[in-house]
């Protein structure tokens, strides 16, 4: 592609995979954040929950004024809580309804545009509960979000029997799930990720085409398939990691596909993000360079 990337996609970074000591809320945020603001690569952000107003309030001044777009993703809410959006269990769904409308409030807070989250546990004999009750939890959280602004509702497609294991799921689910939800909601959409199709089992065509009038948000990423190598499962490790399923070729064959379905487009470029972990003791600064550099590598293919 010889048009710049910028025309296509707002790309951004999940601040909270670059820099996991902040993922509980905690840590250096305002600091990372940041680092991320004063580069000009980056024209869209990811962040999650921030426990301290305080940092909060020094987090959205320097948001304000980054001219970036703000994305909200609550998916550390959950995973790191152990909270499920469709526990069968009312008293434990409520639990994590009121954690994500907490969220929801947090996100207009801080400006943000889309609020992500994804399912909870996939289990084969109970799944057909498991997704009547994350419909009633979605169409809440979407009144919810509608009482208060226009901010997108999202749903994370994840992997359902690898490591997440989550409902949301394969591409037949999500479809089956955007379908009924769309019906009566439109501030509802889907969010694909590049690090979750293989381990679904799914090639960049299966996973988005079926879906590709709900998708409103991706991302980039890469994840080790293979059992026993480091880094197995969804832990979003560098691109070129050794053993890894995704590197510029995937990249580029993903952006494809989002391309030619028109997500990628002119009119209204929407966020590309990063999500990319430092393994073990890696630069986060430097896993950030490398996917820098693996799109610039990728969209010059397309």
């Amino acid at each position: 592609m010889n048009e710049p990337v910028y025309k296509y996609m707002k790309v951004g970074l999940i601040h909270f995979m670059a820099y996991p000591d902040t993922s509980k809320g905690e840590g250096p945020i305002a600091e990372t954040i940041r680092k991320i603001v004063l580069d000009d690569y980056f024209n869209a952000i990811e962040i999650t929950w921030i426990k301290d107003s305080g940092i909060r309030k020094k987090v959205r001044a320097m948001l304000d004024a980054s001219h970036m777009t703000v994305a909200y993703g609550a998916q550390p809410r959950l995973i790191t809580t152990g909270l499920n959006i469709n526990d069968l269990n009312n008293d434990e769904r409520q639990k994590a309804i009121a954690s994500l409308k907490e969220g929801i409030d947090e996100a207009y807070e801080m400006g943000a545009k889309g609020f992500a989250f994804l399912s909870g546990k996939y289990l084969e004999d109970k799944k057909e509960d498991a997704f009547s009750v994350l419909v009633d939890s979605i169409k809440e959280l979407c009144v919810y979000a509608r009482k208060k602004g226009d901010i997108k509702i999202i749903l994370e497609v994840f992997d359902h029997k690898v490591d997440k294991k989550s409902l949301i799921g394969p591409v037949s689910w999500a479809k089956r799930l955007a379908e009924e939800i769309a019906m009566e909601y439109d501030n509802f959409g889907l969010l694909v990720d590049l690090s979750h199709i293989p381990l679904i089992g799914e090639t960049a065509e299966e996973a988005i085409l079926p879906i590709k009038d709900y998708i409103v948000h991706a991302h980039l990423g890469n994840c080790v398939k293979k059992e026993g190598l480091s880094a197995y499962g969804d832990n979003h490790p560098r691109f070129g990691f050794p053993g890894g399923e995704n590197d510029v070729e995937e990249t580029a064959a993903f952006l494809k596909v989002l391309l030619d379905i028109g997500f990628l487009n002119l009119q209204n470029p929407p966020v590309v993000s990063f999500e990319v972990k430092p393994f073990e003791d890696e630069d986060p600064d430097i896993v950030i360079a490398n996917a820098k550099r693996t799109l610039n590598e990728a969209w010059a293919r397309i």
